[in-house]
């Protein structure tokens, strides 16, 4: 069998592989064994293997390895159930990552795919979801931002867009960042002038907005420029970001003369202003290529046992941006192992380009671009170019990857040498992996939220950041003590009973595993307070059966003044005590707690925004999005629909009888 079919198995196990229904598997010993009990060798897991193997299907599909604990350990997709499995069960020639795997397995899951594209999407899928330990994991699985011009209004906007393509319109994209997206649409704006309000904001303006002012609108809302000419600025917008620039500023120009010619000079320099619009938009777009019309360019480099996936947007002739990924991988894997599995999911909730280039050949790539045709409903092209514009622009991308990856490793060294000052300030006898910060916000009591950032070997995990609303109904307006406790006990009463510390755990705790290993305890926890804070805190954790050997905990006191260098930190059993001014373990502490602090205060802020701006009409049941626009449209306003009677909401479009009564009700039993 042709081994691109199989390049989620490492080579080892690919070596002699046949493409027939007899795939030679030992019958091995007569030994009984429980499938549910935990394998504690090679030869065990290779057991329950043999097991499953007996009843499999020659058809494609995807199977799951999963360990005592019912968690998936590998996700993998095969032409041939039965010979995939089988090669698992030979119990020879496996590399180490494989055995440990296998020998971990204690049961595994079947899906039956009809194809083996559909085998391909589905582990792709899977693998995003389940991100299981043995697999390649990508990381940073955000979506990408697009530029949205909308269809489903007579005055189209021009938007950021993430998520679903729900909404009706022409989309551009993706770009690498929202500051890419911004930075584009303000000059778009100043271009074209589209509108980028809601259509709620829109239809309720009785005078331009200062947009208008800026001449970064052209004021669509209060007609101070016609439908026919609007519809002509989107016309010209819309090729634009189609790739048909030149043609667009040729107009422009046209127009810029003529309204010279005739003595019109405020429309000429309107013009001129937005000739340099668009020149600013494709002046900082970087590289760019004349063979590349839409692709996108991956290039992976790896040092020291790590990978960075840099990419490069291409849309029309232009660069939208670059990102670079540094997807979890196991360092016996190989690169083209790697770039496979990190394209599969990289696509797996996002439509692929006309054009995919790699920097390594991938064995099944002609599988994959199959399976990303078939979603995008259009060809799409997978190469690995050797020579020429395009292998230019490869190394382009490539030398951007090394430079990531080099920074990343820097970083990291950086931060490990930190942590292990930190564990010395603190007394500690290991290095911690993982630093918790905890802290509060709330303004008398109101909108109380507690924040928790983590911190680790490559700087902050946002990943793992959490918050909490405060939802005890003892609690008391401000108590701080209070908000810790419950913030604490909350955190570590799911920890425990999620993932319990073993003593097997705890002794592995300060290893200096890979940060594939990161761990879901922390071995300190820090608490944006004094004493009495630190006391609420140890309070919190012994009431969940958390005990002092478990996690260091430390409470840091702001210094006279609140001045930063200060401070005073106080430990369980122990006097207080301060660092030294120049410690770089004091600015260490700094950096997590201002971080706890304005993530804190972000979440605080955006909590009481949501209060503010909360519509009444999101409080009776029944109301969704679509019938309070139509009632706002009809309406106007809240307290106009307050006014209204029974039979007058009736009248709103799309508002049934039932609707109208439970509105009519609400506001007069409240009122």
């Amino acid at each position: 069998m042709s081994r691109n079919t199989y390049n989620d198995v490492p080579p080892d196990i690919l070596d002699n592989e046949e493409d027939d229904d007899s795939v030679a598997v030992e019958s091995g010993s007569d030994v009984e064994f429980d499938l549910e009990a935990n394998p504690s060798s090679v030869q065990r897991g290779t057991e329950v293997i043999r097991r499953f193997w007996t009843t499999l299907p020659n058809g494609p599909g995807v199977y799951r390895m999963l360990d005592m604990k019912g968690d998936v350990l590998y996700v993998g997709k095969a032409k041939s159930l039965k010979n995939r499995v089988g090669s698992y069960a030979r119990g020879q020639a496996h590399s180490n990552r494989i055995a440990r795997m296998i020998a971990e397995t204690s049961s595994m899951e079947f899906v039956t795919t009809a194809t083996e594209t559909d085998a391909l999407l589905l582990e792709a899928n899977l693998i995003k979801q389940l991100k299981p330990r043995y697999n390649v994991l990508l990381r940073d699985d955000k979506s990408l931002p697009y530029i949205l011009l909308t269809a489903d209004h007579a005055a189209p906007q021009l938007v950021k867009h993430r998520g679903a393509r729900k909404r009706k319109g022409d989309y551009y994209g993706p770009f690498a960042s929202v500051w890419a997206v911004n930075r584009t649409i303000n000059a778009l704006q100043r271009a074209f002038l589209l509108r980028s309000c809601n259509d709620s904001y829109f239809e309720n303006r009785t005078r331009p907005c200062l947009l208008y002012q800026i001449k970064r609108c052209s004021g669509p809302c209060t007609n101070e420029i016609s439908p026919e000419d609007y519809a002509e600025l989107v016309s010209e917008a819309r090729a634009f970001l189609s790739g048909k620039s030149n043609a667009v500023k040729q107009r422009i120009t046209e127009e810029m003369q003529q309204a010279a010619e005739e003595l019109e000079f405020e429309r000429a320099a309107r013009c001129r202003d937005r000739l340099a619009a668009l020149s600013a938009i494709q002046g900082v777009q970087g590289i760019n290529t004349q063979s590349v019309e839409e692709a996108d360019v991956f290039a992976l480099d790896e040092q020291a046992g790590q990978f960075c996936v840099e990419v490069f947007f291409f849309r029309n002739w232009q660069n939208w941006g670059n990102r670079a990924y540094f997807p979890k991988a196991d360092k016996s894997m190989t690169p083209d192992e790697v770039l496979s599995s990190f394209l599969a999911q990289f696509y797996d909730d996002k439509p692929a380009p006309r054009l995919i280039l790699l920097s390594h050949e991938i064995e099944d790539a002609e599988l994959m671009a199959a399976a990303f045709s078939s979603k995008a409903e259009t060809r799409v092209e997978i190469h690995a170019p050797q020579r020429g514009e395009r292998r230019q622009l490869i190394d382009y991308v490539l030398r951007n990857a090394k430079e990531a990856l080099g920074r990343r490793l820097a970083d990291t060294a950086s931060q490990q040498k930190l942590l292990i000052s930190l564990g010395q300030a603190f007394g500690m006898s290991k290095a911690p992996r993982r630093v918790e910060v905890y802290d509060n916000s709330h303004i008398m009591g109101t909108n109380a939220v507690g924040a928790m950032v983590v911190a680790g070997a490559n700087g902050f995990m946002k990943q793992h950041y959490r918050t909490f609303n405060m939802k005890s109904e003892d609690l008391k307006p401000g108590d701080d003590y209070g908000m810790m406790r419950e913030m604490l006990q909350r955190r570590f009463a799911r920890l425990v009973k999620e993932e319990p510390k073993t003593p097997d755990r705890q002794e592995n705790a300060g290893s200096p595993d890979p940060e594939d290993a990161f761990p879901s305890w922390p071995d300190l926890v820090l608490i944006d307070g004094g004493k009495g804070q630190l006391e609420a805190a140890r309070q919190a954790l012994a009431d969940v059966g958390v005990g002092e050997d478990d996690v260091t905990l430390v409470g840091i006191a702001k210094g006279r003044d609140r001045d930063a260098g200060r401070e005073t930190f106080f430990k369980v059993g122990q006097p207080a005590f301060k660092l030294p001014p120049r410690d770089p373990a004091l600015y260490f502490v700094q950096r997590l707690r201002d971080e706890a602090h304005r993530f804190a205060i972000g979440t605080h802020r955006a909590k009481r925004k949501r209060e503010m701006v909360k519509n009444p009409l999101d409080e009776i049941a029944g109301i969704g999005p679509t019938r309070k626009r139509a009632l706002l449209h009809h309406f106007g306003t809240v307290k106009a629909i307050q006014r209204a009677a029974l039979e007058d909401l009736m009248k709103a479009p799309g508002v049934n009888a039932a609707t109208a009564r439970a509105v009519y009700d609400f506001f007069h039993e409240r009122g």
